[in-house]
């Protein structure tokens, strides 16, 4: 049991750091997936076929892939505050300049700029993370960063659609309304960043000086101890590291899974109800998730070999995503849906606190973008099938059968780890 000590620390740093976090992350959620709801609107002001929509989806991730381990990398260097901050800046100004558009080419234009701004905020802030919760706490505290994204359907679902009851105000469209009012805060909270988020513990003068003393022990007796166990990776060795790649492999299907969802969802047709309803209904199973993702990183924390576990997740997730496709057309897929937030929410937490396990802090800046960027392949992958799909058989079933592919392909790739050469207990805490 954690005595006073650590709990007051912990407890301390969770309630300055995390808050921060999840806003962050929810508001770079919403302003990267409301396209799917300015798209209930967008796409025909605009003359966007689903192929082209698709496409714009991708081209968030044509400049969002790139940039990933470098910002990463710079994050390391000059420190969190500065460049999450700057991160925060520019990707809502370019989240607001999508009321701007007028046509294809901005259209994908102004997608590629987001994906570029916000490059690296993701794995950014799940390192951040890394340098102040020891691995015990780590599935709840990254839990607290990934409740954003079922968070996001919840909130972010009803916001949208409200926004775009806004349609005709003031000469503007509504989804130029909701491109607008959604950008905008997020420039503010930047300067936020700026001025309250701590690099390290070492610079935390909130924390009383036992706290931190505490705090910095122990999260550097942990290093040492998976640097002993797994050696000092560089850079270099942890981008090739063949753990790294299989987790790649793995992370691609949440991505598939995450972006499909939050892009698709929305338009899938048969459901008879208002564009303003559809927001609200959607943000239901989202509801579910966040409170599978509250009680699965509970008890999560108390696994330690998380790979079983992973692996019914996501074929939980599979279930899902084929019973969506086999309900495309009626409310029932609702049901589907909610049993996909169920699976992804407890499992993306569950994921992250594999890689602390053997990574050495020279490689996990690199190796976490890495693993990161591959989730976002999946969100080019995905929805360009599915809008692939779409337009050639005019269905959304067949996309979502590809996803649920995916699912299946992640729960078997899960399982595969136990062959990689000194691999650790999964979840492991450092002793």
């Amino acid at each position: 049991m954690p005595d006073e000590l650590e709990r007051t620390t912990i407890r301390t740093v969770a309630w300055r750091l995390l808050p921060l976090v999840f806003l962050l992350y929810l508001l770079s959620l919403i302003d990267r997936v409301n396209l799917g709801f300015a798209a209930l609107q967008m796409n025909k002001d605009l003359g966007l076929t689903p192929y082209t929509y698709s496409l714009g989806v991708a081209a968030f991730f044509f400049g969002y892939i790139p940039c990933e381990i470098p910002s990463n990398l710079i994050l390391e260097r000059i420190g969190a505050r500065r460049w999450i901050g700057r991160i925060a800046i520019t990707w809502g100004l370019a989240a607001s300049a999508m009321a701007l558009v007028s046509g294809e080419r901005s259209f994908l234009l102004v997608r590629f700029l987001l994906g570029v701004a916000e490059a690296g905020l993701f794995p950014g802030m799940l390192l951040y993370l890394t340098y102040w919760f020891p691995s015990a706490y780590r599935a709840r505290v990254n839990a607290a960063l990934v409740l954003a994204i079922p968070a996001s359907g919840a909130i972010g679902a009803p916001i949208a659609t409200s926004l775009l009851e806004l349609n005709g105000l003031l000469g503007l469209a509504g989804w130029q309304w909701m491109f607008l009012l959604e950008g905008l805060p997020t420039v503010v909270l930047g300067f936020v960043v700026l001025r309250l988020l701590t690099d390290r513990p070492a610079n935390a003068a909130w924390l009383p000086d036992e706290n931190r003393a505490w705090l910095q022990s122990m999260l550097e007796q942990e290093r040492a101890s998976v640097e002993a166990v797994h050696s000092q990776l560089s850079v270099l060795r942890g981008l090739t590291d063949p753990r790294v790649l299989l987790l790649c492999c793995t992370y691609f299907a949440f991505g598939t899974i995450s972006y499909s969802m939050g892009y698709f969802l929305p338009l899938i047709e048969g459901w008879g109800m208002s564009n303003f309803a559809v927001g609200w209904v959607v943000a239901v199973p989202s509801v579910v998730g966040i409170a599978a993702m509250l009680t699965g990183s509970y008890f999560a924390d108390r696994i330690d070999d998380k790979r079983p576990g992973l692996s019914v997740l996501m074929l939980v997730c599979a279930v899902g995503w084929a019973g969506m496709g086999f309900y495309a057309t009626t409310a029932w897929a609702l049901f589907a849906v909610a049993l996909v937030e169920i699976g992804i929410g407890i499992a993306r937490p569950m994921f992250w606190t594999v890689p602390p396990v053997f990574l050495s802090r020279a490689a996990m800046a690199g190796a976490i973008a890495l693993i990161s960027c591959f989730a976002n392949f999946g969100g080019i992958v995905g929805p360009v099938m599915i809008g692939w799909l779409k337009t050639t058989t005019n269905s959304f079933s067949g996309g979502l059968y590809y996803v649920a592919g995916c699912a299946l392909i992640a729960s078997v790739a899960i399982l595969l780890l136990r062959t990689v050469p000194r691999m650790a207990k999964l979840g492991a805490p450092a002793r």
